[in-house]
């Protein structure tokens, strides 16, 4: 079996070797050559072709965002970009996720034995998980797609009443279809809308903040005891679970759920208990499946569920779970979420 071909990009000499020997101990990846700047990691991508690249944020010269948008002119190489825990670091990882960047993987901070492994783990991870994405973006461009769940259309729905929430989850590749989605809502949706996506302590404060810049909604990172509004998009903080209890937002740290601290699960069974079918839900691209359940629980009380479909997802694991349930009253290519969101809104409001 061919390996995954590596270009490890970073400007410090310690991390470009720890990096590779992470790699290189994989008996089904391996890096092909490294590069301390970005103009060499530029002239590297065209010159190898590698099949992912992982890609230091902060850098002297060209800085992470400037090497990946020069990637992405050139090539459908995945890139994993390397962020430190720094408000600065955050940010812009967190634009990067939403021009094109795979995923990241958060650099230890204090360089613990539970950190490293950790980083670890999670590298080799979306390093498969960006190498397969790869391959179904060939298999795209030369029109071999694999079968997808059809689509169901709006008539099949019988709107009981106002919808008065919206709960959505995501995890790999949610970031930049959770911001098209958040962005295209109207400053008249009047409804809160809550959110879960897999991201650790401190990006998710960045995330927020991105978004709030570029939403007709408010958009904050979520804070406990927060008093629920109409208009708002809450973001659970990475770290915490999130949680609706009459009226208010509850944040704890009770135990990962699916090894994931905030669960989309947990989000989603709490608010079908306030909102029963007043509620619509939606679980987006990601690997595992956090919010399988609790998108079935919240069909149970008469929710609307939607789940992301397989052709637009980057991995097509939590929608897929969710499908599988036999509660999604819909299977949606990412462009069409939001507006088929603001229209049942709209639509619950005549009924």
């Amino acid at each position: 079996m061919d390996k995954i071909r590596v270009l490890v990009v970073d400007d410090s000499a310690f991390m470009r070797r720890y990096i590779s020997d992470i790699i290189n101990q994989e008996p089904d990846m391996e890096v092909i050559d490294t590069a301390a700047e970005g103009d060499s990691a530029i002239e590297k991508v065209k010159l190898l072709n590698p099949d992912v690249v992982t890609l230091d944020v902060e850098m002297p010269g060209k800085n992470g965002l400037e090497v990946l948008r020069e990637i992405k002119k050139i090539s459908q190489t995945e890139v994993i970009m390397l962020s430190g825990l720094t408000k600065e670091g955050s940010a812009v990882t967190v634009e990067a996720l939403g021009i094109g960047a795979f995923d990241f993987v958060e650099k230890p901070g204090r360089a613990t034995l539970s950190e490293m492994q950790d980083m670890k783990r999670n590298l080799v991870d979306k390093i498969r998980y960006a190498w397969r994405a790869k391959g179904k973006k060939s298999r795209i461009s030369v029109g071999v797609t694999e079968k997808a769940p059809p689509k169901k259309s709006l008539p099949h729905i019988t709107l009981a009443g106002r919808i008065e929430a919206i709960v959505l989850g995501a995890s790999t590749g949610g970031p930049k279809v959770l911001y098209d989605v958040i962005t295209a809502f109207p400053k008249d949706l009047d409804i809160p809308v809550f959110v879960v996506q897999h991201m650790p302590a401190g990006f998710t404060k960045a995330f927020a903040d991105r978004l709030d810049k570029n939403s007709s909604l408010r958009v904050v990172e979520a804070q406990n005891e927060d008093i629920i509004k109409p208009g708002v998009v809450y973001i659970a903080p990475g770290g915490y679970h999130m949680t609706v209890v009459s009226g208010k937002i509850i944040l704890d740290t009770s135990p990962p759920i699916h090894g994931v601290r905030p669960a989309a699960d947990k989000l989603f069974i709490s608010a079908a208990e306030v909102y029963k079918n007043r509620l619509i839900c939606c679980v987006f691209t990601g690997m595992g499946r956090d919010g399988a359940e609790g998108l079935r629980i919240i069909k149970s009380n008469g929710g609307i569920t939607i789940a992301q479909d397989e052709s637009t997802s980057v991995i097509y694991g939590m929608p897929k779970a969710a499908y599988e349930t036999g509660c999604v009253d819909f299977v949606l290519p990412d462009y069409e979420i939001a507006e088929t969101i603001v229209k049942l809104v709209k639509e619950s409001r005549n009924s």
